[in-house]
């Protein structure tokens, strides 16, 4: 851990110019001052009814079926989460994300729309690397900059990035060597616009900690998700503490489909929130999956279900 923090200070007092004539100062000065950069903290101003919390709940945009449309905002007031995570857009063979953020009109109407509802953009996501290489695709760089480009031009300060099934460094370990490369690069782009890029991947949370070691960049940051130690049948709560408050930017708070997570019975949720309590994490906790098998297309009443359990748990008192 000491290591990995001398690491991190080394890194950012090399950057401080750089990073001080971003946009994003609060990102900036949490990791200047050698400080976690969680989720709260690196997501511009918080509507009032919020503001005080530690945790915060949000919803994908993908999984509510409202992928980069405005109208995930509405969904999300009715589901009673304080945020969306909204996605870049679709990848298939193209050059970059089939993103409409790209337009300045466009991107007004979604911060416009937010506004509306009293709701944050908690993070941009890039869903699209759950089924495409990181490792291999050609214009990963072109990727990166447009979805850091746009975190910037809407005051976003983290990206979750998958590595997803073709990047899993537990089954294919040989594309190691490039995805480090890769991500040390996107590093550099998210530290000149004082942005986060919060990665999830298939090792565990020991395994992350090298990796974010070899990266070296304070930029690059671990986007936890519940799911990834459950499958594999590791405790939660250990692989929280192994990574430690410093190297989570955001977690999606999820399980696989199946039943909420107030009847999941491998979620001990309220040690959970003690875990985090006690490592001294405060952010976004997102709901991905853990939609009832009874129905799992009615979006609201399946996240609506999660977010008022986890706001019973994380936001109570």
């Amino acid at each position: 851990m000491s290591k990995f923090l001398d690491r991190m200070q080394a890194h950012a007092s090399m950057s401080r110019r750089r990073f001080l004539g971003s946009a994003g100062v609060a990102v900036a000065a949490g990791l200047l001052s050698s400080r976690a950069l969680t989720g709260a903290e690196a997501t511009g101003a918080a509507p009032p009814a919020v503001a005080h919390q530690r945790y915060k709940i949000g919803v994908c945009d993908w999984m509510i079926l409202k992928r980069q449309k405005l109208g995930a905002f509405k969904w999300t007031d009715q589901i009673g989460a304080d945020g969306v995570e909204v996605d870049m857009g679709s990848l298939g063979q193209r050059d970059t994300f089939d993103s409409q953020l790209a337009d300045p009109a466009v991107r007004q109407q979604f911060l416009d729309e937010a506004r509306k509802f009293n709701l944050e953009i908690c993070s941009i996501a890039m869903s699209g690397f759950y089924a495409q290489s990181f490792a291999e695709r050609p214009t990963v760089p072109r990727m990166m900059q447009d979805c850091v480009d746009t975190m910037k031009a809407m005051n976003v300060k983290v990206a979750f990035l998958p590595l997803g099934v073709r990047g899993d460094l537990v089954k294919q370990p040989e594309l190691r060597p490039a995805i480090v490369e890769r991500l040390k690069a996107a590093g550099a782009q998210a530290e000149e616009a004082g942005v986060v890029i919060g990665v999830e991947t298939a090792l565990d949370a020991a395994g992350d900690v090298k990796l974010l070691e070899d990266i070296g960049s304070p930029a690059i940051r671990i986007y936890f998700n519940f799911s990834n130690a459950l499958q594999n049948g590791r405790d939660l709560c250990q692989e929280l503490q192994t990574l430690g408050k410093d190297r989570i930017c955001q977690i999606h708070c999820t399980d696989q489909d199946g039943v909420w997570l107030q009847d999941n019975t491998r979620i001990d949720m309220p040690k959970v929130k003690q875990t985090l309590d006690d490592m001294g994490w405060r952010g976004w906790l997102v709901i991905e999956r853990s939609r009832s098998a009874k129905n799992s297309r009615d979006v609201v009443w399946n996240f609506g279900a999660n977010t008022k359990y986890l706001k019973s748990i994380f936001q109570a008192g």
